[in-house]
């Protein structure tokens, strides 16, 4: 009968009722009370008794549930969301949109899910929009280096109270040191030149990147994996891609690494720095005036390189791991750490061996 033991579930089909009935029946003529045999498969009484009225006009077999609602569709209705699905289903693409689309074109108002029903009733389906494919993130050239001035990266981001205001950055990916800072009421590629103007000079790379190129007749349309001297890395704006910032990367021999579209954890570094900057200056958020906020990131920016510690490099500041001397203070500290180490040892054991005497008006 399908049954496995314990109270007889809610709904079962005729089948099981009529072997339930029979082992009823069976047990009485044994002399055994319906009652008790009842109790014994764990089957309400009144239940059986239903059963064996349903049995005796041979409707054991439950009627399928739903009833007879009066707020049902008419058949109208049904047909005018078949209708619907034909001319609006290729657009639209979803039950939900498709149901708004009915009372937007004034032909039928049902809910969602109702629409749903009576179209898989009807064996039609709406066609899901293809799932775009999974990326997979582009490693940096083989070329790029993690040393400093090897990888750069770069990215706007906008204040509070400065909205129209936008501030460009680049930090060097490696050391983590916030090399310059553009701020303008324009976004557009003239920005991300003169930021990197201002850092190439401001590391001295300038002049190499003029001597490098000094003679040579450039194609900026053509890709030279022999000509760049650095590696910098962004999103996919408008202002990062444009052909004027494609140019003017060629020119001064910079390779461009973009990460994948709507996927800001490629360009984590960057991301990271400005929830830094605006968490631990939130000051910069209240700013009004655009000149006031250059001047204030000028300042944060020195604070920023030379006395803020850094997690993501050792806990040192990113000026001293640009210019060679973190690997030098974070050695000092292991050293120092360890030195500390043997001091306590020596100490402890030393006041185990002689202990010093106690001292107080009670000592004997």
């Amino acid at each position: 009968m399908g049954l496995n033991g314990g109270r007889v579930p809610r709904r079962v089909d005729a089948a099981t009722k009529t072997g339930l009935l029979d082992l009823i029946d069976g047990a009485m003529a044994e002399g055994c009370r319906h009652r008790e045999a009842c109790r014994r498969l764990e089957l309400p009484e009144n239940r059986a008794w239903r059963w064996r009225t349903r049995r005796a006009v041979g409707a054991l077999e439950d009627r399928p549930a739903g009833g007879n609602p009066v707020h049902r569709l008419r058949p109208d209705e049904e047909a005018e969301i078949v209708a619907l699905f034909e001319d609006w289903g290729h657009i639209d693409r979803s039950h939900r949109k498709l149901a708004h689309r009915g009372s937007y074109t004034g032909r039928v108002w049902v809910a969602p899910s109702t629409l749903k029903r009576v179209l898989a009733a009807n064996g039609l389906h709406l066609r899901q929009k293809p799932r775009p494919g999974r990326s997979h993130k582009q490693p940096f050239p083989g070329w790029a280096t993690y040393e400093p001035n090897s990888i750069w990266i770069f990215d706007n981001t906008h204040f509070t109270h400065t909205p129209k205001t936008a501030v460009t950055a680049i930090i060097d990916l490696v050391t983590r040191k916030w090399l310059a800072t553009v701020v303008s009421v324009e976004e557009t590629s003239t920005q991300i030149q003169a930021a990197f103007v201002q850092a190439l000079e401001a590391e001295g790379l300038w002049a190499g990147v003029e001597a490098r190129l000094a003679g040579r007749d450039l194609d900026l349309g053509v890709d030279d994996e022999d000509r760049p001297i650095l590696l910098a890395v962004s999103d996919n704006g408008p202002q990062m891609t444009s052909g004027s910032t494609r140019e003017f990367m060629a020119m001064c021999a910079i390779a461009q690494h973009h990460g994948r579209p709507h996927t800001p954890t490629d360009q984590a570094w960057i991301e990271s720095f400005f929830g830094h900057l605006k968490n631990e200056w939130p000051h910069l958020d209240d700013i009004v005036d655009t000149a006031v906020l250059r001047a204030e990131l000028d300042l944060i920016r020195v604070d920023y390189n030379t006395v803020r510690l850094h997690a993501a490099i050792g806990y040192v500041t990113p000026d001293d791991e640009h210019e060679g001397r973190g690997p030098a203070i974070r050695k000092a500290r292991r050293d120092g750490l360890d030195r500390a180490r043997h001091q306590r040892l020596a100490y402890h054991r030393q006041q185990q061996q002689n202990p010093s005497p106690p001292d107080g008006p009670d000592a004997d």
